[in-house]
């Protein structure tokens, strides 16, 4: 056989020994438990936590005093923004979800208003007769007259904002022999910000008054870096890269938007006592804080600072303060 020959038998056999390697992962054939392959991972499950978490629970004490019932509706996302390759939303369409699960750790008692299809569908069954409760053969579930609570407020609001690119930086750096076959190399990095926005209302159920609105905004950061080398190796040539990309989870950052909205609104509902579990606001390990300093009168804060509510989340909350503001409803001791 002529070296030519032999270089395309060895490069025939290492392509077949690469891909009996791969089939290896894989089988026609299922295994004694069903399954074709093995899935990779193996991550356990684990809670679902934000930096405002444990402050919620800590709320439940005060919650549990004031049998407040509150509803969740509409949180929709009105930033309209879609995946260029239409694959779906950018942002989560399930915020009504997470306020559910922010004002369910804090204990309030919750009545469904979001989804009550099942529920009516049951009504519907009920009224005509047509499901038991199997108290008894033959029986049928009655309806009663005011079985179902009524809720005192109810949340609503949505995603206003998602900001793409509201500063970048980047360097790039190539190097190397002037020599034909000399060593280049390649480094670079990048970093850019976004942003998302909510906007959240607290309104009176049997009233329709508006008893509290919130905004808030979060940035994101992402970055990227990577770095490579080319060189000639005698008669054949090495060209390698690596990098590294990272952006903090979106969704998540929506999470934390409406855990710390839903933390403020039922502090000031509640009247919880000024500081009893607000640990993670406005201090280092709240991402969201009104960091005070020298630039605390500028220009670009004067809206925020022009609130009172917004200088300090329990300034409503205070009975011995004498600059406290009014309670959110007259009725409310």
């Amino acid at each position: 056989m002529t070296p030519r020959g032999r270089k395309y038998l060895y490069q025939t056999i290492a392509v077949a020994m690469a891909a009996m390697a791969l089939g290896g992962c894989v089988s026609p054939i299922p295994t004694s438990d069903g399954t074709y392959t093995s899935p990779i991972g193996g991550s356990p499950v684990i809670s679902n936590e934000t930096p405002y978490s444990n402050a919620l629970r800590c709320l439940g004490r005060y919650t549990a005093q004031r049998p407040y019932r509150i509803a969740v509706g509409q949180i929709a996302d009105y930033t309209g923004k879609a995946e260029s390759d239409n694959s779906g939303r950018k942002i989560t369409q399930g915020a009504a979800l997470m306020a559910m699960t922010a004002l369910s750790k804090a204990g309030v008692p919750l009545v469904e208003r979001f989804d009550t299809s099942v529920a009516e569908m049951e009504l519907k069954y009920a009224n005509n007769k047509l499901i038991t409760d199997d108290k008894q053969p033959g029986d049928y579930r009655k309806i009663l007259a005011g079985s179902i609570p009524g809720s005192d407020y109810y949340l609503v609001g949505g995603i206003t904002e998602l900001n793409f690119n509201i500063r970048s930086v980047g360097a790039n750096a190539d190097g190397g022999g002037t020599a034909t076959n000399g060593v280049k190399g390649t480094i670079g990095g990048s970093m850019y910000v976004m942003n998302i926005a909510i906007d959240l209302r607290l309104v009176d159920t049997t009233t329709l008054q508006v008893v509290d609105v919130i905004s808030y905004q979060k940035q994101i950061i992402g970055r990227q870096i990577s770095a490579g080398v080319f060189d000639f190796l005698g008669q054949t040539f090495f060209d390698a890269s690596v990098g590294e990309s990272a952006l903090e989870p979106i969704q998540l950052a929506v999470r934390s938007t409406i855990e710390r909205a839903v933390l403020e609104m039922t502090t000031r509902l509640y009247h919880v006592p000024q500081n009893a579990c607000g640990g993670g606001l406005n201090s280092e390990s709240d991402p969201l804080a009104d960091r005070r300093g020298a630039t605390r009168y500028t220009a670009a804060n004067e809206e925020m600072y022009n609130d009172k509510s917004r200088q300090e989340p329990y300034r409503w909350l205070g009975n011995n303060d004498a600059d406290a503001e009014p309670s959110l409803r007259g009725d409310i001791q």
